[in-house]
């Protein structure tokens, strides 16, 4: 079940940084068929880092900082820099978007789901994201446009969905860009049309004669209007994939904390979003433990997918694998001599008081304050910096 386009393994994530072309993804990464990284799924769960990146793409090129890959590296740091100042207030509508929060419809209507709504951009990216777990940026705000603005769903209840059946599914990157499709996290809202997506997609995806098919401004006053726009579902479609909120019973991540296992030890631990190499620092008898904590799952299902992705690496790491309650996990560690793992947001306060926290590399140096918006963000981090090669050596 994991797809050979994202082997759970550092040398995957190795070559597909290698495999980089920034001229190339400067030109083309609009366009589906573009020379796109592919690197989210191995940012999100930890394998690289965006320092990583930056270091590799500069040891091979001279780029400016202001490179259209820098800085869409940079939109990944500033939504963990939102996440940060608001925690769970990025699921929360953060001001109002073209209609009331009440206006919109709290679940996915089934054709979208089944893939079966007709309009060819539509079906084909719910297809290609059950298919492979895994979406190009336009095709992710092309779906959650048509969902928002013109099926009149909560930007939420489609973060939520499209989160479930990704492989790469960051919280603040997800929920932070349907928030920025639906205008409540940035000025207007994203809207498209047939012409665009005949100018980015292959010829499956076109989709002429639909409601996609109209002007701007006519897709503007669908945005403001309160109605959905009618649907004429096709009768086939596909069953969408079915949503894990334990791991699948066939994987070795069932096994409860083991106190014994950690007593008097140093443990290093590795969880989700942090699947890279463990310090070269660690003393020897370190014992390595990873860990799923099953609150956090209970709230976020996933793919089977992405259950084998995350389980195969964390086998590949860990002398020991647990699925745990945050209160069980905490009283077994409490026994351990030390813990050390690496911080990340999606952990909230699990590890607090009970692990030395190593801080993720940072690429830009962090605002004192929150940025409201991206340009400001992009304004303050990139300030007075003109290579990449220096902004590397400034912000470490």
């Amino acid at each position: 079940m994991v797809p050979d386009d994202f082997p759970p393994t550092a040398d995957a994530a190795r070559a597909r940084l290698a495999a980089i072309r920034p001229d190339a993804y400067a030109r083309t990464r609009n366009r589906l068929d573009g020379a796109v990284t592919r690197l989210s799924p191995y940012l999100t769960h930890g394998f690289l880092t965006l320092r990583d990146v930056a270091a590799a793409l500069a040891e091979r090129h001279a780029l400016p900082v202001q490179h259209k890959l820098v800085y869409e590296l940079g939109w990944r740091a500033y939504f963990r820099h939102a996440w940060r100042h608001l925690g769970d207030g990025i699921f929360a509508s953060l001001h109002p978007g073209p209609l009331p929060d009440a206006a919109y419809a709290r679940e996915l209507p089934a054709d979208v789901r089944e893939a079966r709504t007709g309009v060819p951009v539509v079906d084909e990216a719910v297809r290609a994201l059950y298919a492979t777990g895994w979406l190009h940026n336009h095709a992710r705000l092309w779906l959650a446009s048509y969902l928002v603005h013109l099926r009149k769903v909560h930007w939420k209840a489609g973060a939520d969905w499209l989160y479930a059946h990704l492989l790469d599914g960051d919280l603040a990157s997800n929920h932070l860009s349907w928030q920025w499709v639906a205008g409540t996290g940035s000025h207007k809202p994203y809207l498209f049309n047939a012409d665009n997506v005949a100018k980015y997609a292959p010829p499956a995806w076109h989709s002429p004669g639909s409601v996609l098919d109209a002007g701007y401004d006519a897709l503007e006053r669908l945005a403001h209007a309160p109605q959905p726009v009618p649907a004429a579902p096709r009768a086939d479609g596909v069953a969408e994939p079915r949503l894990w909120h334990a791991p699948p019973d066939d994987l070795d991540l069932c096994t409860a904390p083991n106190r014994a296992s950690v007593a008097g030890r140093d443990v290093w631990l590795v969880h989700p979003w942090a699947l890279r190499a463990p310090p070269p620092d660690l003393p020897a008898s370190t014992v390595r433990v990873g860990v799923c904590e099953r609150g956090f799952h209970l709230r976020w299902g996933w793919s089977e997918r992405r259950w084998r992705f995350v389980a195969t690496r964390l086998a590949a790491l860990a002398d020991h694998l647990w699925w745990a309650d945050a209160e069980d996990l905490r009283a077994t560690l409490a026994a351990a001599r030390s813990v050390r793992s690496v911080a990340d947001p999606h952990l909230g306060a699990l590890l607090d008081g009970v692990a030395a926290l190593d801080a993720e590399p940072a690429l830009f140096a962090e605002p004192p304050r929150r940025c409201a918006s991206f340009s400001q963000y992009w304004a303050r981090v990139s300030r007075g910096e003109s290579r990449l090669d220096e902004l590397l050596s400034e912000a470490g």
